[in-house]
């Protein structure tokens, strides 16, 4: 839909989580490479869940702030690893799971950026710790921030484009916009069009404008 909108030249920014959101993270990474391979100008931002990924795959013991395990059922590490064919875990050795996710994979996943500013612009997964300055934010809260940034109404500067926290529907706060309208979860995936600092929501039908 997006390319048939926009054409396949436009540059698209993907806010991150490609792991644990659904039965294919093998597939969504995958399709990712061999786009931006073939030339498509796509952005893709690391997720907290890339990164619970990639810590795994480095052998720690990935967790939430919360404590909760990324392999936990409510996390979706083991949907992951089974997407890529690892459907037991229990007694196996951790590097021999690991041989089974691509070199090409993990390489991709190292060199997604945290985020990625265009003009008047600043995409992100989860946000900004607000009143810090761009160069010195932490990464843990570029990837898990969600209270200390979503009360904050002063103008961070770029508007934020961002993910990590499920809502019913996109909404623009005027300082920042969350697309995150559940795809995870079985939802629609969002896709925006932005143009300056306006936001419009492209459907089959359009776009229909994302107002604060």
């Amino acid at each position: 839909m997006a390319d048939a909108h926009f054409g396949p030249e436009a540059e698209i920014v993907f806010l991150g989580d490609l792991v644990d959101r659904g039965p294919d993270s093998f597939g969504v990474i995958q399709t990712l490479i061999e786009g931006i391979e073939a030339g498509r100008n796509w952005t893709v931002i690391r997720g907290n869940h890339d990164q619970l990924f990639l810590d795994y795959i480095d052998g720690g013991d990935p967790a939430t702030p919360g404590g909760l395990s990324w392999l936990h059922e409510r996390m979706g590490g083991r949907e992951t690893l089974a997407s890529y064919g690892i459907e037991q875990i229990e007694g196996r050795d951790r590097a021999e799971i690991v041989s089974h996710i691509p070199k090409s994979h993990v390489d991709f996943l190292l060199n997604t950026p945290l985020i990625r500013q265009v003009n008047d612009l600043l995409f992100v997964h989860a946000g900004i710790r607000p009143g810090i300055l761009l160069a010195d934010q932490n990464p843990e809260d570029l990837m898990w921030i969600r209270k200390e940034f979503h009360v904050d109404p002063r103008d961070h500067g770029p508007l934020i484009i961002h993910g990590h926290t499920p809502v019913k529907t996109p909404q623009h706060y005027g300082n920042r916009v969350n697309l995150d309208a559940g795809a995870g979860h079985g939802h629609d995936l969002v896709i925006a069009a932005i143009r300056g600092r306006e936001v419009s929501l492209l459907a089959e039908t359009g776009e229909t404008p994302l107002t604060p």
